[in-house]
């Protein structure tokens, strides 16, 4: 099996969960966690008799991500039911969007290997979410929860564009910030407010007909994305070079044995019924309704990291770190106005602060220290309070237990020491132990200091200020 002989071709249709305070047909708020079936109503329980009303914040989220994703707005649009047996929504039918969705014909721009790419958005629509469905192993039955159901989505469906698990990442990353960016939606992952249907084909190379796709359903890591297509390919391909077809069919991913298995058989949009929702008048939107929202729309990413290779003098790379969430983007800026050292800010977010997200498995929405903290915690270290090496573990404590970072150091008893006398007497001590270092650095080797600032700042326990070591034992071993 070889996966040069063929081409792969990734769809991507993301549901974003809206951050409005109330659902999308009653005003039931949208709180997440709370008891299950504590945040419903006989309109969102489907009881019969009730009616849905639209929330118009919907409508100005949904326009404001078409507007943000180069999309046009569609001024006459309207509701549509599709029918199909959901068993986590009371009404058996979901109201969606089918024929007249309030976005189309849009794009994200996509940096691929230092090549920008447009991946294409086919649409975007307003739907309400399912329930959930909480299954119970010992009873062998399942519980439903309505909490979510009616909670206000976008679909952001693309273009068959993609070619690679590396390309789909990308874009699923670039849409996410796009979307904290204009603060439509929070995009938590990990709470299913930001998740993907992932559509693969593979065909052999010089085809042009696409291959037969299979769609796995609600996935909400990227890692687990990225696993699933790797799979789905290498899958695909071996059925295809046994002979076989690829059967056209819904799957689930299981992260655990890192394998697809089959759900159902694909459904196509003929078998949804769709039929205009008698319930709720057409959606007319006028061109002064769209400038407004258009208006209201901040400064995306792209345009804040050009910014920030102007303005600060960022890396091309550090700038994309930076700038690929929101949530950084905020602490740097803030944090730059605290302690006006853009470079130093800079260097903490995407070193010591990325590590520690990345080992903690954290979103940068879920720092727990704010932008004056991270501040202050770079003035201590340019006035000399504290050394680097001490910042790095007044950082370590602001990720346990935030608070004002000259609180931590007093608490902790981590004050630089800068007494002259006191460093000189260490060094000295230092050279004492340490002959052999004095000869190496008499015959030219330099190292030699480097390693004797070293034990001084072990012995202090990364308290001594290490300028004023570097310059007295220049000073004495010039002796």
């Amino acid at each position: 099996m070889s996966r040069d002989n063929y081409e792969v071709i990734i769809g991507l249709e993301v549901h974003a969960e809206l951050s409005t305070k109330t659902k999308i047909f009653c005003s039931c708020p949208t709180k997440f966690g709370a008891s299950p079936n504590t945040q419903v109503c006989p309109i969102c329980m489907a009881m019969p008799g009730t009616l849905p009303v639209l929330n118009e914040k919907v409508v100005e989220y949904a326009v404001k991500a078409g507007l943000a994703t180069n999309c046009e707005i569609e001024k006459n649009s309207k509701n549509d039911r599709k029918n199909y047996f959901y068993p986590d929504l009371p009404k058996s039918y979901q109201i969606s969007q089918f024929d007249k969705p309030l976005c189309k014909n849009g794009y994200v721009e996509i940096n691929v290997n230092n090549t920008k790419k447009k991946i294409g958005i086919t649409r975007i629509h307003i739907e309400e979410d399912a329930g959930k469905l909480n299954h119970d192993d010992f009873s062998g039955g399942s519980l439903v929860d309505l909490n979510r159901a009616g909670v206000p989505l976008i679909e952001i469906v693309s273009e068959p564009d993609l070619r690679s698990s590396e390309e789909a990442e990308i874009y699923l990353k670039k849409l996410k910030s796009i979307l904290e960016y204009i603060e439509v939606s929070d995009c938590k992952m990990q709470e299913g407010s930001f998740r993907a249907d992932v559509n693969v084909s593979v065909r052999k190379k010089g085809d042009s007909k696409l291959g037969t796709r299979t769609e796995t359903k609600n996935m909400n890591s990227f890692r687990s994305i990225v696993r699933e297509i790797e799979y789905e390919i290498d899958r695909q391909i071996e059925v295809i070079e046994r002979g076989e077809k690829v059967e056209q069919e819904t799957l689930r991913w299981d992260d655990v044995s890192g394998k697809t298995f089959p759900m159902r058989d694909k459904e196509n949009a003929d078998d949804y019924r769709y039929f205009p929702e008698p319930d709720l008048v057409a959606i007319k939107l006028s061109d002064e309704y769209i400038e407004n929202v258009r208006k209201t729309l901040p400064e995306l990413p792209e345009s804040r990291k050009e910014r920030y290779l102007t303005q600060y003098n960022l890396s091309e790379k550090d700038a994309n770190i930076i700038t690929s969430s929101k949530y950084l983007s905020d602490l740097f800026e803030n944090a730059i106005k605290v302690c006006n050292n853009p470079k130093a800010v800079n260097n903490w977010i995407i070193s010591d602060i990325s590590r520690i997200l990345n080992e903690k498995e954290m979103e940068a929405s879920e720092i727990p220290f704010n932008a004056e903290q991270l501040g202050n915690l770079v003035i201590l270290i340019d006035k000399g309070t504290i050394s680097s090496s001490i910042g790095k573990k007044v950082l370590e404590e602001l990720f346990e237990n935030p608070k004002d970072p000259e609180e931590i150091i007093k608490e902790k008893g981590w004050i630089q020491i800068s007494d002259e006398n006191e460093i000189k007497e260490i060094a000295l001590k230092i050279l004492e132990a340490n002959p052999q270092s004095i000869a190496d650095y008499k015959a030219g080797k330099d190292r030699a200091l480097g390693f004797l600032v070293g034990q001084a700042m072990k012995q202090t326990k990364g308290k001594a200020n290490p300028k004023m070591l570097n310059e007295i034992f220049l000073e004495e071993l010039k002796k």
